[in-house]
């Protein structure tokens, strides 16, 4: 498969290590599975997050994948929009996605993809070029950032295959089977 059309950076906002770790670890897989070349954790720097996220692309692929922890997000929002890129916020308030997820397809500008945690400064809201909605209820940030994605790459990249990969998934119909790559 070829790579995306876009760099895209997903943008954890506010990590908090003994909150959520594991949602943002989470976020990671699901960013790094569906097409995104990073994550930028904003808050506390967690190096744990770090080394988890590099033991899955050590056996997994994709080493590429970049993870920086602890990022001042205000200086990384204005830095990615000053260099051309658009800021995608995903929040329950924006737009419906079936009404933007067009548009920004069609966008050959590089994404940066905002994900919040506790409550989301309405700073966030106004740089934002996009206030996207999957829907208009309380939902997770990583179900969100799925579908986003898998919609950003209508489905693509449920197809992808890692070619740095130590291992890989042998699809069964019953057990778990895991192979070298061929």
């Amino acid at each position: 498969m070829k790579p995306p059309k876009w760099r895209i950076v997903v943008l954890r906002l506010d990590h908090r290590p003994e909150r959520d770790k594991r949602v943002t670890t989470h976020i990671g897989l699901t960013a790094r599975a569906f097409g995104a070349s990073g994550l930028w954790t904003a808050g506390l720097k967690d190096l744990k997050i770090v080394e988890s996220m590099k033991q899955v692309t050590s056996q997994w692929g994709y080493k590429r994948f970049e993870v920086i922890t602890g990022v001042n997000w205000r200086h990384r929002l204005r830095k990615w929009k000053e260099e051309g890129g658009e800021v995608i916020h995903l929040t329950m308030y924006g737009l419906h996605i079936d009404k933007v997820i067009s548009k920004i397809d069609s966008s050959p500008r590089a994404k940066l993809i905002v994900v919040g945690s506790s409550k989301v400064p309405i700073e966030v809201f106004k740089v934002a070029d996009y206030n996207v909605a999957i829907g208009h209820q309380p939902h997770s940030e990583i179900a969100a950032l799925a579908i986003f994605l898998d919609r950003l790459f209508q489905g693509k990249m449920l197809h992808k295959r890692f070619l740095d990969a130590k291992m890989e998934i042998k699809p069964t119909a019953d057990g778990k089977r895991v192979k070298e790559p061929e």
